[in-house]
């Protein structure tokens, strides 16, 4: 029952956010009260997420690193300055807005990621790897990336956003890995129990970040609109770097729809609170707008690169056909 209604989860997902954000910022923003759960929340989604994840897969992606650091220069280099350098272009007066675009493409890559890795034929092993990894290195790489950025123009609690990342993200993930290993592996039948319930606490998180940020979306003007289009196009070039750049480097395709995903996903949710918590409301609206979206965007991204790697095919066919011939 609990398995087949996770899989229900998975495949309503990307159409259940945008309703759950809608309902957020209208007739539910009364839920902006329970912000103060929102942590405790995210600590079981990363402890039960971290349960069923497989130890050995891991171990064999650190063994060929360079994806993963491929893949950790787009998410923590490559796209947050292309966020500030967007910002700097089109909200030159608005540093707080500034500040949230660089936040919202900063946040660690998340473990949902996973799931759209197994569905459209990814590592997964690689997946995991830098997931793990880069949700470990979240408390310096983020504080670290808005300070370099905006640090000088924002007042921050650095030790604050470390102290929210490591709490919500960092130590339930680490005790959920110790939990895999002491018991061997078995964990990953509580880890499948707990599946369905990670999914339903993602959507209520999404729901309270929508309704703390409501009073932003009360009229719905050309800048909203312009900003939403403008975190679509970087969350776009995040999956269309992760996906070419191994198929530049003639990496195997597993691993490059792996690194499609962790380049273009975020853990959004963990951001919509940070900057809740940490900045005025305006931070938090670059990061919510990308929640509206990024499930289905990940839909898309998916069947593009079905199709990407059927032509693929097909040329390289009709190329050995020629040279037979």
């Amino acid at each position: 029952m609990l398995k087949k209604t996770n899989l229900l989860l998975e495949k309503a997902m990307p159409y259940m956010i945008p309703l759950i954000v809608c309902l957020g910022v209208t007739v539910w923003s009364g839920m902006a009260e329970l912000d103060w759960i929102v942590k405790w929340i995210f600590a079981f989604i990363s402890f039960s997420s971290c349960l069923s994840l497989n130890l050995f897969h891991v171990k064999q992606a650190f063994s060929r690193p360079v994806p993963i650091v491929v893949c950790l220069i787009i998410l923590q280099l490559f796209i947050p300055s292309l966020a500030y350098l967007s910002g700097l272009i089109f909200f030159p007066d608005d540093i707080y807005m500034i500040a949230g675009l660089v936040l919202a493409f900063t946040i660690p890559t998340g473990v949902i990621t996973l799931m759209w890795t197994g569905i459209f034929g990814g590592n997964t092993g690689l997946t995991l790897a830098i997931v793990l990894i880069n949700t470990i290195l979240s408390p310096l790489l983020v504080p670290l990336t808005l300070k370099f950025l905006v640090g000088t123009q924002v007042s921050m609690d650095a030790l604050g956003l470390m102290n929210g990342l490591f709490w919500m993200i960092v130590l339930p993930s680490l005790c959920g890995i110790f939990f895999n290993r002491v018991t061997g592996g078995s964990s990953k039948k509580l880890g499948t129990t707990l599946a369905p319930f990670s999914k339903i606490a993602i959507m209520t998180v999404i729901l309270i970040n929508s309704a703390v940020v409501a009073p932003f979306f009360q009229t719905i003007d050309a800048t909203l609109i312009f900003l939403f289009l403008l975190v679509w196009t970087i969350s776009s070039i995040a999956y269309l770097m992760g996906l070419f750049i191994p198929c530049l480097l003639k990496w195997e395709k597993e691993t490059a729809i792996s690194l499609m995903y962790n380049s273009g996903m975020r853990n959004t949710g963990v951001g919509a609170s940070l900057a809740v918590t940490f900045f005025p409301p305006t931070t938090a609206l670059p990061v919510v707008l990308a929640i509206i979206f990024q499930q289905f965007l990940a839909v898309l991204a998916g069947k593009f690169v079905h199709f990407y790697f059927k032509r693929e095919k097909k040329w390289i066919g009709l190329l050995d056909l020629n040279r037979a011939k």
